[in-house]
């Protein structure tokens, strides 16, 4: 299972940017896939993730702005960042895995594999 994610930038606060994580080696459909970020010295965050069925969560603070959805035919899980803020500054991840329940979607020790990161800056 290899996941590659790309789309980060620098960019102005209100702006918009959209990540893509494209995956390889998983059945794409049946597979949990979701979005972490990290600021240096801090834990890792949900941001949000996708589900078989096209269950969809989202930590609060995204809620409205943020939208994770896949491309099938594609492989690859999207995060539609609109209105970015400051505060959403961090490197992002995607991750992926088959077994978590779902009650454990936002829990990043859930997730067995991961993609390097992509740099986010949001310039105030």
């Amino acid at each position: 299972v290899q996941l590659q994610a790309s789309g980060g930038g620098l960019v102005q606060a209100g702006d918009s940017l959209r990540l893509s994580c494209a995956t390889s080696g998983l059945s794409f459909s049946r597979w949990h896939v979701a979005w972490f970020r990290q600021v240096t010295g801090k834990e890792r965050e949900f941001v949000a993730s996708i589900s078989r069925g096209e269950y969809t969560l989202y930590r609060d603070s995204v809620k409205g702005r943020f939208t994770i959805s896949r491309d099938s035919a594609k492989n690859t899980v999207y995060l539609q960042m609109n209105s970015l803020e400051p505060k959403d500054t961090a490197v992002y991840y995607c991750a992926a895995d088959s077994h978590l329940i779902m009650s454990s979607r936002a829990r990043a020790s859930e997730y067995d594999y991961w993609g390097q990161g992509t740099q986010v800056t949001v310039s105030s």
